[in-house]
């Protein structure tokens, strides 16, 4: 079984054991840390992803240890008719859902002026529409559990209002009241819906846009020194999804270094 404790302060959760957990855009980033924290905790883990190369590696190299292989499937979640038979797959693989983690997005950087009809369909697709047919698709999974977990991922950005990002903006905007509702809705069946709103995490695509005077700016806007981490945006997950947070709800769960 891999190593549940990266330190030996790290939270080990019982309940989190041989549960089925589906994650999006488990690849890399912040994805990839979601599956290996999951893996760690000895819950049965599926993922998908379009960057296969990544996926595979991240499979090869958590195996070996883990108590449950996780599962990987190649998805492009921008086809909406592909959702429903990949979850079905991976319902059947993991024999059943407990947890679904909504995670995948792109924050391609644009400006106003050059978003067209079709571009704006196409950031939809990316950062908010799946989120909603892949809980959908996961439902009748879930149901037969007898409940279970959906965390959406949302994102600091648009609590800011940064630069060049209106359409991300807008989709992550949206994915918090989609929490909400999806929390009213779905409270009966003993399924809780919550949103991880992570701030700027330290992944290599983000070191893609800055510069180390851009990184001291964002730590000077922080709270708290030092740069968040994926494993940090993890841990929040595995308390949103463990029973210790049984209570926990239609809310939006920062983990951001206090960055204002």
């Amino acid at each position: 079984m891999l190593d549940p404790t990266p330190s030996a302060r790290t939270a080990i959760y019982p309940s989190l054991a041989d549960r089925r957990v589906v994650i999006t855009g488990g690849g890399s980033g912040i994805g990839a840390a979601l599956v290996e924290a999951f893996v760690a905790q000895g819950a049965r883990v599926a993922f998908v992803d379009v960057a296969e190369a990544d996926s595979k590696a991240l499979v090869e190299r958590l195996s070996p240890r883990a108590r449950h292989e996780p599962v990987f499937r190649p998805l492009d979640l921008t086809d909406v008719n592909g959702i429903a038979p990949a979850i079905a797959e991976l319902d059947t693989s993991l024999g059943g859902i407990d947890i679904l983690v909504n995670n995948a997005a792109n924050d391609d950087r644009h400006t106003l002026e050059e978003v067209t009809p079709d571009y704006w369909d196409q950031r939809m697709a990316v950062n908010l529409r799946h989120l909603f047919f892949v809980t959908q698709a996961a439902l009748p999974a879930i149901r037969r559990a007898g409940g279970g977990v959906v965390i959406n991922f949302g994102s600091i950005s648009w609590h800011l209002g940064l630069p060049d990002l209106v359409l991300y903006q807008t989709a992550k905007a949206a994915i918090e009241g989609m929490t909400r509702a999806m929390a009213r809705d779905l409270g009966r069946d003993n399924i809780r819906v919550n949103s991880i709103i992570p701030g700027n995490v330290q992944t290599p695509r983000q070191m893609k846009w800055y510069t180390p005077e851009g990184e001291a700016e964002i730590v000077a806007g922080q709270c708290l020194d030092g740069r968040i981490q994926p494993a940090d945006v993890a841990a929040l997950a595995l308390f949103l999804a463990s029973d210790d947070a049984r209570m926990c709800t239609g809310h939006d769960y920062f983990v951001d270094a206090g960055w204002r």
